[in-house]
């Protein structure tokens, strides 16, 4: 079953690309348009989850193209911009952006922010009781305040947008902990160590993270 439609509106190939290939990773479908007309078409013809919306673009740009859609609706929006002047930041915000983010940036982190943003409009609403901030780093878990370390937040976001499905250490490794030099699979056991326990010290009666011997991964919600 296909997850859930994501419009990547960036007329660089090479950004798009990623941003396609990890969205899809990830357990979305997303599709791409370069020009910002053609994706506002699309998006009120047949609104997507969410758009990642480039602020530069030929045809229509991002803010011209997020005004239209918020005459239109409330369709969650993340701006995807080069141009940090807080001018910029704030006529996006004013406008009705969801999230802001300032190339250059991770991919991992685009797909974080993509799943916040998913959770607060309830395009995406959390069954398990997990609840991820990726502006702020921030998991809770049952109401509870897990004390995660970064790379602990990575890979416990990665799992838990695809419950059940099956990561290798392999793809973990690249989707969480792409650029670490010093990223092992023994370092990535450690880190699904440490997460058990947290989960565990807030809800003892069920195994969060499942083990598929010579495998990887998974994470099971309740």
């Amino acid at each position: 079953m296909s997850g859930p439609a994501i419009f990547v509106v960036e007329d660089e190939a090479d950004i798009a690309s990623v941003l396609v290939d990890y969205l899809r990773a990830a357990g979305y479908t997303p599709q791409h348009f370069a020009d910002g007309e053609l994706a506002l078409q699309a998006a009120l013809a047949q609104p997507p989850a969410l758009v990642l919306l480039d602020l530069m673009l030929p045809g229509r740009d991002g803010l011209s193209v997020l005004r239209a859609l918020r005459e239109r609706g409330s369709l969650p929006v993340v701006m995807l911009t080069a141009r940090v002047e807080e001018v910029d930041r704030l006529l996006g915000l004013e406008l009705g952006a969801d999230d802001y983010i300032c190339k250059p940036f991770s991919p991992r982190e685009v797909v974080a922010r993509v799943q916040a943003v998913l959770r607060r409009s309830g395009g995406q609403a959390p069954r398990s009781g997990l609840q991820l901030d990726a502006g702020q780093g921030r998991a809770m878990l049952q109401g509870a305040r897990l004390d995660l370390t970064r790379k602990e937040f990575g890979l416990l976001a990665v799992l838990a947008a695809r419950p059940g499905r099956i990561f290798s250490r392999a793809q973990l490794l690249d989707l969480v902990y792409p650029e670490a030099l010093d990223a092992n699979q023994r370092a990535l056991d450690s880190h699904v160590k440490n997460l058990r326990r947290k989960l565990g010290a807030v809800d003892p009666g069920h195994d969060w993270i499942r083990s598929v011997y010579g495998v990887g991964f998974s994470f099971e919600e309740r």
